[in-house]
């Protein structure tokens, strides 16, 4: 099952991350406020929500969700199509501007389709992690899968890497696929098979809804209780 996944998704991102130029989406539609603490989603199409309304991207409805169970936070859509986990950390300065309490990281998806050596990929998201954590920010860390055409034992390693890293430097959370549910699934993806429609992205929201709520500070009517 996970090779058809990967193959599905080497087929259509790197379709879209070669054909498409980057495009900067603008942040999940919350009530802003400089008092509220940002939760920040660094990634790629999968986070922008490629084709999508932004209301629609799993970012947006986490910030639905936040808002229902009146948590203090705003969400800031920080994904870029066509972005590999260098590109992440190179526009990383400025999505940690603000009161940012938490980082959602979801790069690599188009470091695997391009064939980017692993080191790479590692070195990246080290530093990604590194930084936020030297900020005092908390860590989500979101694994993906990468295309079988290099081979079963890359496809391993490239696996194996999210769930090392999350060990190592200890991040707060750990995701270890962010389309777990979606990938490969017709209803939940758009035409080219790769990504998540609106559909999907109420999938995608609640699987990081599942890592992201424990480091949450609670609400202060949830605290009494």
């Amino acid at each position: 099952m996970r090779a058809s996944i990967c193959l599905i998704l080497a087929g259509g991102l790197l379709g879209c991350s070669s054909g498409v130029p980057a495009v900067h989406h603008s942040p999940a539609p919350a009530v802003s406020s400089p008092q509220r603490p940002r939760i920040v989603a660094l990634g790629d199409s999968l986070t922008s929500g490629y084709t999508l309304d932004p209301a629609a991207a799993w970012p947006a409805l986490l910030q639905a969700k936040l808002d229902t169970g009146r948590y203090a936070y705003e969400v800031v859509n920080a994904g870029v199509s066509g972005d590999t986990s260098a590109g992440g950390l190179q526009r990383l300065e400025w999505s940690l501007e603000g009161d940012v309490k938490v980082l959602i990281v979801a790069l690599g998806a188009n470091d695997g389709l391009r064939g980017l050596p692993l080191d790479g990929l590692r070195s990246n998201l080290t530093t990604i992690v590194e930084r936020a954590h030297a900020r005092r920010i908390k860590v989500l860390l979101c694994g993906l899968e990468a295309p079988p055409n290099l081979g079963p034992l890359h496809t391993a390693r490239f696996r194996a890497l999210f769930a090392d890293l999350a060990r190592e430097r200890q991040v707060e959370a750990f995701l270890p696929f962010l389309l777990a549910g979606v990938a490969g699934e017709p209803a939940l993806n758009l035409g080219d098979a790769i990504h998540p429609n609106a559909k999907g992205h109420v999938f995608l929201a609640e699987n990081v809804w599942s890592r992201l709520e424990p480091l949450l500070e609670r609400p202060a009517s949830a605290s009494r209780s």
